[in-house]
């Protein structure tokens, strides 16, 4: 997939996160942008080409966070799906909501990718083929298939028990399910309230089966 030039990604991804935005307002900006170069009329053309995207990609559910209670819909949403995010969680897990918050924060930001949870008890076939035994466990999909795999909190944060969104991005660009950065923002209120979950939470992400 191309890379966006970065400030028409720019303006993308802060129209993408207000839903009044003013499209003809956007693009009257970038036209109005004193870097006069020989790519303006590229950028418009981008510009224009990635809202009509956007707004496809929302319109079939992307830019949300949804629990799908069916695994065959599950299964068909992944496979049919180019950038698929899945979360696999029992509802009185502490950690499973610690990570539903994380997921809740990206999904509006990253439109281009399908961010979803099912129950595990939804989901027994799935649970035994991808042989799922500790929670939260989230998996990245690209074309129907595991590309990436968090157990746990495992690889995210300086420690195990304390990330930010930022970080969860990070991991998840890495393994190309995510585009690019756009929580940079956000980084010093996840840590600080990372720090206070922290302090409340129980260790309830071992062996659940």
């Amino acid at each position: 997939m191309a890379a966006l030039d970065p400030k028409v990604a720019a303006i993308v991804d802060s129209a993408t996160k207000d839903d009044d935005s003013d499209e003809d307002a956007l693009i009257a900006a970038l036209e109005d942008d004193s870097e006069l170069d020989a790519f303006r009329e590229q950028r418009l053309q981008q510009l224009h080409a990635e809202f009509d995207k956007a707004r496809q990609l929302q319109e079939s559910g992307h830019g949300t966070y949804v629990e799908i209670k069916d695994e065959k819909a599950l299964m068909d949403i992944t496979t049919s799906t180019k950038l698929c995010i899945v979360h696999f969680f029992k509802p009185d897990f502490n950690r499973c909501r610690i990570m539903d918050t994380h997921l809740e924060s990206l999904a509006p930001a990253h439109y281009e990718t399908r961010l979803l949870r099912i129950n595990v008890d939804n989901c027994p076939f799935l649970v035994t083929k991808l042989k799922i035994q500790v929670l939260p466990c989230v998996i990245a999909f690209i074309d129907g298939i595991g590309v990436d795999r968090i157990v746990g909190f495992e690889g995210l944060g300086r420690t195990p028990d304390n990330f930010t969104t930022r970080d969860l991005e990070a991991r998840l660009i890495r393994a190309n399910v995510l585009l690019r950065a756009k929580m940079e923002n956000e980084a010093a209120l996840e840590s600080a309230k990372r720090k206070e979950t922290s302090r409340k939470e129980d260790n309830d992400d071992d062996d659940w089966d």
